[in-house]
């Protein structure tokens, strides 16, 4: 049997699970493939395949030629980027793992407080040989808004409130019996991009939520505003945030997450003062990975049994 282990960018996969568990031949990708031709290519002759989150997208187009492929396994509970329709009509099992979302809102927080109290600039000054540089803001009594109140967004709160912050959320099913049950008080839709000083994205990517933060919304926010997204990049229009950052529409913006990942080297948020930039590292700890990699294991292993688990239907 041959696997396939995809987007390993750090290059630790084969060190965090048990594959040789499994007797098959296992390789690890690192790099990410360009195109669905490279895809094709690179996988054409593997049983199984490992795919890491939504890093590589498996549409029906591809799918369909890759004859060989049995199992795709998937990190994380769902995967947008699998047809699920037509890995079931190819007679393809698709199955997810674990995954836990701490390290995410941890993140977030790493993000807030980077762009707030002007930490990359600091730094930066340091290893330039000088020393302080521009003023960041504090944190305690500002307000916290969240777009979307669930797991994630509500663990994000939880710590607003720790820093001294009001709380504030909106999204769309969102009601006030239930943001006031999380400690949230619940505000109308521009109200949230209206009071904000720190405006954080927790939505799901969906037909209904790509590009719900746009050019009107950026325009309703502070000029002393920050806007963090650790979500998926579609959910706010990059075009209208890059004007928006450049004409100071709005102070700041700390974002995980980008419309085409891995970001490209001439991107202008690449090099934007006022854009703190992480690669996508939400997920990214050793503890996630270590479950990441366990599960995928196991899931390979009972698939060959005959007894697959946590299989994925849609």
């Amino acid at each position: 049997m041959r696997i396939a282990i995809l987007d390993d960018y750090q290059g630790v996969a084969l060190g965090l699970a048990d594959w040789d568990s499994l007797g098959a031949d296992v390789r690890a990708f690192s790099d990410a493939f360009g195109n669905e031709g490279d895809v094709v290519a690179a996988l054409a002759d593997y049983e199984v395949v490992v795919a890491m989150r939504e890093r590589t997208r498996f549409p029906a187009s591809t799918l369909e030629k890759l004859p060989r492929l049995r199992l795709l396994v998937t990190t994380g509970p769902v995967n947008a980027a699998i047809d699920l329709d037509a890995a079931r009509r190819l007679g393809i099992t698709v199955c997810g793992t674990g995954y836990a979302s701490h390290p995410t809102a941890e993140l977030t927080w790493g993000l807030i407080l980077s762009a707030a109290r002007l930490i990359p600039q600091q730094v930066a000054s340091v290893r330039r040989g000088g020393w302080q540089e521009g003023l960041g803001t504090s944190l305690r009594g500002a307000t916290l808004g969240v777009l979307g109140l669930g797991r994630l967004g509500t663990a994000v709160a939880e710590i607003g409130r720790a820093f001294g912050m009001r709380c504030i959320a909106w999204s769309q099913h969102l009601t006030p019996a239930d943001a006031q049950a999380k400690g949230v008080t619940y505000v109308a839709r521009d109200e949230l991009f209206e009071r904000s000083d720190v405006l954080s994205i927790h939505v799901v990517l969906s037909k209904r939520t790509r590009g719900v933060v746009g050019a009107r919304e950026l325009g309703l926010m502070k000029p002393t505003a920050i806007l963090v997204n650790t979500s998926r990049g579609p959910v706010v229009e990059e075009a209208a945030l890059i004007r928006a950052l450049t004409e100071g529409t709005i102070a700041s913006a700390a974002l995980d997450v980008f419309d085409h990942e891995p970001l490209p080297s001439d991107h202008p948020l690449r090099s934007l003062p006022n854009a703190v930039v992480t690669p996508h590292i939400g997920y990214v700890s050793r503890d996630l990975y270590e479950v990441f990699y366990r599960d995928a294991v196991e899931d390979i292993a009972a698939w060959r049994a005959g007894t697959p688990v946590r299989t994925l239907t849609g």
